[in-house]
């Protein structure tokens, strides 16, 4: 049991990527891991509850660790950064090129997604960006085909999906930040409280790592559990959902993975997007 003799709760999103990571240690297939009490919520939800300090694990946007480090580390293990699995900005304009001026619809102002945008926006819009509006994802692709935005940011299976809105690929974020850094494009965290203190922290962070093995050991295994919570997805565009979001990095962020979280909170920071990281404040205890 954990020190408080009470599962985890840990809530994470019901994309595939993440039910596919935790669903042999939600369903009690890792020997000796700590028991969970397992809530769903989109990213943008649990941001917020990190903020409040609400839960003891949580997957969360990288955008938001400036904001939560004190209450909660950084997990080495189970969160989502890649290589070409970066966001889009997408418009319903072939030959749109340029956002001076333009309404953008963006899934949260603190996202990874965000950031990436603002930072190639810095790099490659001569002019301002115009207004940003902030809707849930799965409305940024009608609102841009519907003409309500003049763009939109989108994330997830969007990128698979986005044609048959009649959109259009304006520019990859991850392409861009591989680009400009040569590193992965972190995307999702997974935090766990502090005060668990470091015997259960490190005893969370080895079942995930056993989690993450499992499920590739025996993807099949996992399958009804991401089905059940992929909201009507087809199952291709599950698998490719997987295929670009569990990697190695969700195995083990190693020195690339905490490199690419250090330099985009670090440039973010430069542009005043977020608050500056102290030099040890991705150190897992």
């Amino acid at each position: 049991m954990t020190p408080t003799d009470r599962p985890l709760q840990i809530a994470y999103s019901p994309c595939p990527n993440d039910t596919f990571v935790f669903d042999a240690l939600a369903h009690g297939r890792v020997p000796d891991a700590p028991p969970l009490d397992v809530s769903f919520a989109d990213i943008d939800i649990t941001n917020g509850m990190a903020e409040r300090g609400e839960l003891d694990v949580l997957k969360v946007s990288y955008a938001v660790l400036p904001y939560v480090l004190d209450t909660y580390t950084l997990l080495p293990c189970g969160g989502a950064l890649g290589r070409g699995c970066g966001p889009l900005v997408l418009t319903r304009d072939a030959d749109t090129t340029d956002l001076t001026g333009r309404t953008v619809a963006v899934p949260s102002e603190k996202s990874t997604a965000y950031l990436l945008f603002r930072l190639w926006a810095a790099d490659t819009v001569p002019g301002k960006v115009g207004d940003i509006v902030v809707m849930p994802f799965h409305e940024i692709m009608p609102a841009v085909r519907d003409g309500k935005v003049d763009a939109g940011l989108v994330i997830h299976e969007a990128r698979f999906t986005y044609q048959n809105y009649g959109l259009h690929k304006l520019a990859d974020m991850g392409e861009h930040w591989e680009t400009t850094t040569g590193l992965p494009i972190p995307l999702g965290a997974i935090i766990a409280r502090r005060a668990l203190g470091q015997t259960t922290l490190t005893h969370l962070a080895a079942s995930i790592r056993a989690s993450v093995r499992a499920a590739w050991g025996d993807p099949e295994a996992s399958r009804p559990y991401v089905m059940e919570h992929a909201q009507e997805m087809d199952p291709a565009v599950a698998d490719q959902h997987i295929g670009l979001y569990v990697n190695e990095f969700t195995a083990d962020l190693g020195t690339d993975g905490y490199a690419a979280v250090r330099g985009l909170l670090t440039r973010a920071a430069a542009e005043g997007l977020v608050p500056a990281l102290g030099p040890t404040a991705l150190e897992f205890p």
